[in-house]
């Protein structure tokens, strides 16, 4: 571009430079294209690559000092809030379902999507019993994207204990405007600290907290989301030892795949809560979720989904394919795209997530 001349802009803020700028991107930490041979050495060197790039402290060792609201039965669980300290700096609210029975029982650590809906979280997934006003809200995006399921309350039903939160920004820690998002975002950065990266900390101290309780078998704990959720889910399995399976339902790609005109992704806004400066230079995005190999992972993905391209998930499916093979574990691998379904988590997706569950835990 000569002196005079304007800026072009690709497909929504990219810049007409944009490939130049991919084909920089090389991953050179990810297993197989960096120096490591031993695993477990890579691991620990791409964990702490992930974790430096968060901009939020890891010393973090604040007491979950958990406060529980009165609770209520259900058929076949009970039904509480609780409120827990995550880092030091905020209390969040959650739901807490706990199965009858003696116990300890396997648990699920569930992740709220996105969906630029605010004012519902937690209650995406586990219905409401403690708030009629949100009630009508929940029961609406669980008939657009759930079949009309409260997937939390299923699993409860099915024996395991779940713990959902509310991410900033949602439910209880909201609600955001959706234009507000990128300037939050950006005043984060300016106070030295990342959106994104508290996000991923607070869940994986979840992921901490739950393991602790005395209502779950710790060895048996997964992480399960949809759409942003997902992005938690399999963010949380790179960051935590806690977490023994994963389920990810609609949120994998190639980040060059997803870098393209046309994209959600280039619209801002959202992806500031998935979004750590830097990483790319090192890790692609199934490089960070393969941090969690050799446990067992589920990916699903509907062939149809506008948010990301097959191309997309196919390379990303390859890379992790690579590494589990890699760690002779690839039947702890599932990948699978459901080619007549968008971007949903509908009930016949959800009765393969409980049965794979089922089968691993």
């Amino acid at each position: 571009m000569t002196t005079g001349e304007a800026l072009d802009l690709v497909g929504g803020n990219l810049p007409d430079f944009h490939r130049t700028l991919k084909d920089q991107l090389n991953f050179p930490l990810a297993w197989g294209t960096s120096s490591f041979r031993d695993f477990r050495a890579w691991r620990r060197a791409a964990r702490a690559k992930v974790e430096e790039h968060l901009l939020v402290d890891r010393q973090d060792r604040t007491p979950y000092d958990p406060e529980y609201g009165e609770p209520s039965q259900a058929n076949g669980y009970t039904q509480e809030l609780v409120t827990v300290s995550l880092t030091r700096y905020e209390r969040v609210r959650g739901a807490l379902l706990t199965p009858h029975g003696p116990g300890p029982f396997p648990a699920v650590l569930l992740f709220h999507d996105h969906g630029a809906k605010f004012d519902i979280g937690k209650e995406k997934l586990v219905r409401p019993w403690y708030d009629e006003t949100r009630l009508a809200s929940a029961r609406a995006w669980a008939d657009k994207y759930f079949s009309g399921r409260f997937v939390g309350d299923e699993l409860a039903r099915r024996g395991y204990v779940v713990l959902c939160l509310d991410a900033l920004g949602w439910g209880d820690r909201g609600p955001l405007a959706y234009d507000d998002q990128q300037a939050l975002a950006s005043n984060f950065y300016n106070l030295g600290s990342s959106l994104a990266g508290l996000m991923a900390r607070e869940d994986a101290r979840a992921a901490g907290f739950l393991a602790g309780l005395a209502r779950v078998d710790a060895p048996r704990i997964a992480a399960v989301g949809f759409s942003m959720g997902a992005y938690r889910a399999w963010q949380t399995a790179a960051l935590s030892d806690d977490i023994a399976a994963t389920a990810v339902i609609c949120w994998m790609t190639g980040l060059k795949h997803m870098m393209v005109p046309g994209n959600n992704t280039l619209r801002g806004q959202s992806s500031y809560y998935m979004l750590h400066p830097g990483l790319a230079r090192y890790l692609d995005i199934p490089d960070v979720a393969s941090i969690a190999a050799p446990r067992p992972m589920l990916f699903l993905n509907g062939g149809l989904d506008p948010l990301f391209s097959t191309d997309g998930v196919r390379v990303a499916h390859e890379k992790l394919r690579a590494v589990w093979r890699s760690r002779h574990a690839e039947e702890r691998l599932r990948l699978q795209t459901w080619p007549d379904l968008g971007h949903v988590f509908v009930d016949r997706m959800q009765d393969e997530v409980f049965a794979w569950l089922d089968s691993v835990l």
